[in-house]
């Protein structure tokens, strides 16, 4: 069975979002865990999320993907937007401990000048102290499109944050389609080589979720901009490989492209319509 869905408002809570998502015919969801420009997050509604909790096992709804706020710069210049990040994620990180098998995605951050080896140390200094409180959720790093000062840029970069994290048991990473292809990964032609370097670098078994986005710019652009499924430069020909590929199928796939939800239950319906299932 595909697991697919999209990036869901959270702001009328997690039941309208369950809700939400199996209108248009999805079995997982992403979502915010703040405003993504901003810091403040709603106070958790336990019987909302009590309700959502029964709606999900109804309708199987599992595993659901939490995004970090834009905001939130594990490797900022600034000491005080670092904190913001760790005080940030670690109360996000809690307030996922009532869904289980939940996942948080975050995007590495940016040197802003500092260079990468400084960022990275940064980033990993920061996991290490989120460690340091348990956690079951699983954090994933996002591969980057490699714009501005971003680290995650390549999957080398990935790999020294993880080298430098002591307990890598809960750490995983999110192959973002867009990103990967305009940091220079070609998905569209060579999908399964760039598989082997992402198994070779950073290994397989972190891979734990695919936002599928198509590309406006596409190649090595570095222009991180999401396009509709099958109307960019990863096309649809390669978004079939990619739900049906063994290495991926048995992942979530969640799409982060421009639509209303209108628009994701049309996007949902067509990788559903080019899954091969056995």
């Amino acid at each position: 069975m595909l697991r697919i869905g999209c990036h869901l408002s959270s702001a009328k809570g997690f039941l309208a979002m369950g809700k939400d998502a199996v209108k248009i015919g999805a079995n997982t969801f992403q979502f915010f865990t703040r405003n993504p420009r901003g810091g403040k997050a709603k106070e958790l509604d336990l019987k909302d999320v009590a309700a959502y909790l029964e709606y999900a096992g109804e309708n199987g709804i599992a595993q659901i993907l939490a995004h970090a706020p834009y905001t939130l710069n594990a490797c900022a210049k600034d000491a005080g937007l670092r904190t913001f990040a760790y005080e940030t994620m670690r109360d996000d990180l809690d307030r996922l401990s009532h869904f289980p098998g939940a996942m948080y995605n975050f995007h590495p951050g940016s040197h802003v000048g500092q260079g990468a080896e400084a960022g990275i140390a940064a980033i990993a200094d920061l996991l290490n102290r989120i460690n340091e409180k348990e956690s079951a959720v699983t954090i994933l790093l996002e591969t980057m499109s490699g714009k501005g000062t971003e680290i995650g840029r390549n999957f080398e970069e990935l790999r020294q944050i993880i080298d430098r994290v002591e307990d890598t048991g809960r750490l995983g990473v999110c192959m973002d389609t867009c990103h990967v292809l305009d940091a220079g990964y070609d998905i569209v032609g060579h999908l399964e080589e760039v598989l082997e370097e992402f198994d070779a670098v950073v290994g397989q078994e972190r891979l734990k979720a695919m936002h599928l986005n198509d590309s406006i710019y596409g190649l090595g652009s570095h222009k991180d901009r999401h396009g509709k499924i099958g109307e960019g430069k990863v096309g649809l020909d390669a978004f079939r490989a990619i739900v049906n590929h063994p290495k991926l199928r048995h992942l979530p796939f969640f799409l982060e492209t421009p639509n209303d939800l209108e628009g994701y239950g049309r996007e949902i319906a067509l990788l559903k319509s080019v899954r091969e299932e056995p």
